[in-house]
């Protein structure tokens, strides 16, 4: 009787909490999406007293706009490139981490830490690394690799690579974690069966280690995207989109957008197609490894 009476108490605590639960997300996700997606379909701007409802004006809008298209491109890349090394990156590093000592546990932390670091100080620290007078070029000088000092930051091709290495280093140790964690999920025994049936380190890791490996993988590349697709902080104080906006994000696009130009309207209609296209990356993706989990 006990058990019964107690029951309802437990039930009813969990559906305050369920409701409180979608509470908060409606009123930080929800609402402000919605509020958004209405802005997209005005003119909206602070320098105006009233805004119109333009329709699709501002989505049509965004066909001819070439600054849009330049920053959509540069941001799938930066994103796809960086998730894809990121990963690979991440299982490499879980594998050399994979001990117990309190040598490769400090290891672990300090291969988390570019992750829980603000992005603005992550961005502010390799600008000035990366400076033409800053710390690399004066190691790479002081090594002789190289003779003069190169501007990492001052061409659009090494801005872009410099943003896609700043951006991996953060992620790796997201990924890290993560392919860490699905590691110590797997049972020993498999590799001792494998190891007595004559297995090498290679056919280890395919046969065993890399199928394992899916879920957490999964977890990992679909987080990373979505991070990648709406990265803003690191490109906005490592390079502000430049040189001759090379670097500009859609992300930071918006932003400029909306407190320098002042269009308010147009900002959320990119915002919207923004949301989208990581939507339905975002579920192509996790579809095509949930189906890979299965077929492994």
């Amino acid at each position: 009787m006990t058990t019964h009476a107690h029951r309802p108490r437990g039930d009813l605590a969990l559906g305050a909490l369920a409701v409180l639960a979608l509470g908060l997300y409606a009123l930080f996700i929800i609402v402000p999406v919605g509020i958004s997606a209405w802005k997209s379909l005005t003119n909206e701007n602070p320098l105006l007293a009233h805004s119109d409802f333009v329709g699709v004006a501002n989505y049509t809008e965004m066909v001819h706009d070439d600054a849009l298209a330049a920053s959509l491109g540069f941001t799938l890349v930066l994103a796809g490139v960086v998730t894809v090394v990121a990963n690979a990156a991440g299982i490499g590093f879980a594998m050399l981490l994979n001990r117990t000592s309190l040598s490769y546990r400090a290891m672990r932390t300090a291969a988390f830490l570019p992750q829980v670091l603000s992005g603005v100080i992550v961005g502010f620290v390799w600008r000035y690394i990366l400076a033409q007078d800053g710390l690399l070029n004066h190691l790479l000088i002081s090594a002789g690799i190289i003779g003069k000092p190169i501007t990492w930051l001052g061409s659009p091709h090494l801005a872009m690579f410099s943003v896609g290495l700043v951006a991996g280093w953060v992620l790796t140790g997201f990924t890290t974690v993560v392919h860490l964690a699905a590691l110590q999920s797997i049972p020993v025994e498999l590799y001792q069966a494998a190891t007595v049936d004559g297995a090498g380190r290679w056919q280890r890791f395919r046969r065993i280690t890399f199928p394992m490996l899916a879920p957490g993988t999964t977890i990992s590349v679909t987080i990373s995207l979505i991070t990648m697709l709406k990265l803003y902080d690191i490109i906005a104080a490592l390079t502000s989109g430049g040189p001759a906006d090379s670097t500009q994000s859609t992300a930071l696009y918006i932003i400029k957008l909306a407190f320098t130009g002042g269009r308010f309207g147009y900002a959320s209609a990119v915002a919207m197609l923004l949301l989208a296209v990581s939507a339905v990356i975002a579920l192509l993706v996790t579809g095509l490894l949930r189906r890979r989990e299965v077929d492994l």
